[in-house]
């Protein structure tokens, strides 16, 4: 049976999602995947045009919402960020494939360019939305970072002993200050 290239990405999703980006080789997929190394690179050139495939793949849950009304663009933008956190937060080390893959190839994931849609639709300046856009995406991705890490040293997820100080209540409190920050940056535009 002949490799196909939704294999290959579906098998790097699933290592990445077991053991993280350290264990993520191309080496070790030919290997998952019963195939020579050389079979891989007929499906991507590089471990960096797979990595923006896996992170379109970890990202392709998230539903295209509709779009929102003038008054519920700021719930919306937290809305999708949310979902966004949720369907990285599990998978290790997504913060970077994805920090990766937008640098990379931005067009890729479909999320990140209806988070610009719905800057601009909140009246960010044009020229702006890509810093607002880039302001979200680190708070974002810090939160999933810092929650994977306090896993990590805690040994497993989150226990009443030991509370993740960083997680969804600090993940959604800077979500609150960055769109109230927005709106005070252009209260003419402010939905």
């Amino acid at each position: 049976m002949a490799l196909t290239r939704e294999q290959l990405i579906d098998t790097a999703v699933g290592v990445l999602s077991e053991f993280g980006l350290a264990d993520l080789s191309m080496r070790r997929l030919a290997r998952e995947l019963n195939v020579q190394v050389g079979a891989l690179y007929w499906h991507v050139k590089s471990k960096q045009e797979l990595l923006v495939d896996v992170a379109a793949k970890l990202l392709g849950s998230v539903p295209r919402p509709a779009t929102p009304t003038a008054g519920a663009i700021p719930l919306a933008i937290a809305s999708l960020l949310q979902q966004l956190r949720t369907a990285l937060i599990t998978v290790p080390d997504s913060a970077e494939v994805i920090q990766l893959a937008q640098s990379m190839r931005p067009d890729a994931l479909a999320p990140l360019g209806w988070l610009m849609d719905f800057l601009e639709l909140a009246g960010i300046p044009p020229h702006e939305v890509p810093y607002a856009r880039h302001l979200l995406l680190n708070h974002l991705l810090g939160s999933i970072a810092a929650h994977q890490e306090f896993q990590a040293l805690a040994g497993g997820p989150e226990t009443d002993s030991a509370p993740d100080e960083l997680g969804q209540e600090a993940f959604e409190y800077g979500i609150r200050v960055i769109l109230q920050g927005l709106a005070m940056e252009h209260p003419a535009n402010a939905a």
